[in-house]
């Protein structure tokens, strides 16, 4: 199919008006959540009060005008976390130190290997289908989960390395597993008729920050992480379904509003969008943090890019005309067909969420549809 044929079916992403996925927690989720770690409800009590927010969720992207319904990840803890536990052969596991933040550390949580990889029966596949239950013709349900480098990378932590090491002595049979793992559940995902999965993966934008590579303090090079994270991304999504859209979403952190590194894709232009076998991108550019578009010439073949233009992490508005501005100039190194706009990162990639407020969100994303719809008509 023709891209220019392809914008105008619906059904397939990613539209130009987008979003990257999660949304904030609503009180009443927040409140029963924390009651269930107290002990206070049952977990079929807070699972009705997820399907309930979830669905409330759904009607308002619907109302918004998004092509794509998702859960919010209402049912997750974390962007990427919750999806590891619930791969076999991995446990939930508090560690001495989070996540570094600019001036914050998150909550001290990680995934920790306590045997061989497997990837049936994961739970996100009845998360998946209680959101298929509300696509239709005009819209469809998208899974966002982390992407296989991620999971490498958190399996590789200092903290985890003992155990990954255990294991798996021999990384090559760690990265066949990961892939078999993921294609385990991509397979089962798929039939439970999902059609767009989407891969998030922050893994691109910490080794584009010179600042990683000083605390990282082995011997590798941005070639040899690139290398070793595309094949394994590659790897695991080759021979999927041809009406299985597979995208994929880069950013540099998102927790309570702040951010984790810095630095301009230059660097991993080549492999990252010359070589992955995705069919679209979500990128992060929504401050000078991000560089500038010249690396997006390198996007190769008919690929899209969804420009995460404006800000998830604050409640003002972006000036449309400036948005538009910046829109032409990336249009200056890839078609401006084949270019969409969305926030740069979920509103709550943890159940924290970012700083702002319910409706500080939906004004944000309907001035994303508004500038979409007048760069690209309705």
């Amino acid at each position: 199919m023709a891209l220019n044929q392809q914008v105008k079916v619906k059904r397939v992403a990613p539209f130009k008006f987008d979003n990257v996925g999660s949304f904030l927690r609503p009180a009443k989720l927040k409140a029963a959540r924390e009651a269930f770690e107290e002990g206070s409800i049952t977990q079929s009590e807070l699972k009705n009060v997820e399907d309930i927010t979830i669905k409330d969720l759904i009607e308002k992207q619907k109302e918004i005008g998004l092509g794509a319904i998702t859960d919010g990840e209402f049912r997750r803890s974390w962007w990427h976390l919750d999806f590891f536990w619930g791969l076999g052969g991995v446990e939930k596991e508090d560690v001495d130190q989070g996540y570094q933040f600019e001036h914050v550390e998150t909550r001290a949580e990680t995934a920790r290997l306590t045997g061989k990889l497997s990837g049936e029966n994961h739970p996100f596949i009845e998360h998946f289908k209680y959101v298929q239950q509300f696509a239709d013709d005009e819209i469809i349900a998208r899974q966002t989960i982390p992407a296989p480098a991620q999971f490498l990378a958190e399996l590789t932590r200092p903290e985890n390395k003992e155990a990954t090491d255990h294991h798996y002595p021999d990384e090559t049979e760690l990265l066949k597993d990961i892939a078999a793992a993921y294609q385990a559940f991509i397979k089962e995902l798929y039939e439970a008729g999902c059609r767009n999965l989407q891969l998030d993966d922050c893994t691109w934008g910490m080794i584009v920050d010179e600042d990683f590579w000083k605390a990282l303090n082995e011997d590798f090079t941005v070639e040899d992480l690139s290398r070793k994270y595309v094949e394994l991304n590659n790897e695991t999504i080759k021979d999927h379904p041809e009406d299985l859209v597979i995208t994929t979403h880069v950013c540099r952190g998102n927790y309570r509003s702040t951010w984790a590194s810095s630095g301009a894709y230059d660097t991993v232009a080549d492999v990252l969008f010359g070589e992955e076998n995705v069919e679209a991108y979500y990128l992060e550019f929504d401050t000078e943090r991000a560089g500038g578009f010249e690396s997006l010439s390198k996007v190769s073949g008919d690929k899209q890019v969804v420009l995460g233009l404006f800000s998830s992490k604050l409640p003002e508005l972006e000036d449309k005309e400036q948005i538009k501005a910046r829109i032409e100039e990336a249009a200056k190194y890839i078609n401006k067909d084949r270019l969409c706009v969305s926030p740069q990162c979920g509103f709550a990639s943890t159940e924290e969420g970012n700083n702002l407020t319910e409706k500080e969100q939906w004004s944000k994303l309907r001035l994303v549809k508004k500038v979409a719809d007048e760069v690209w008509g309705d």
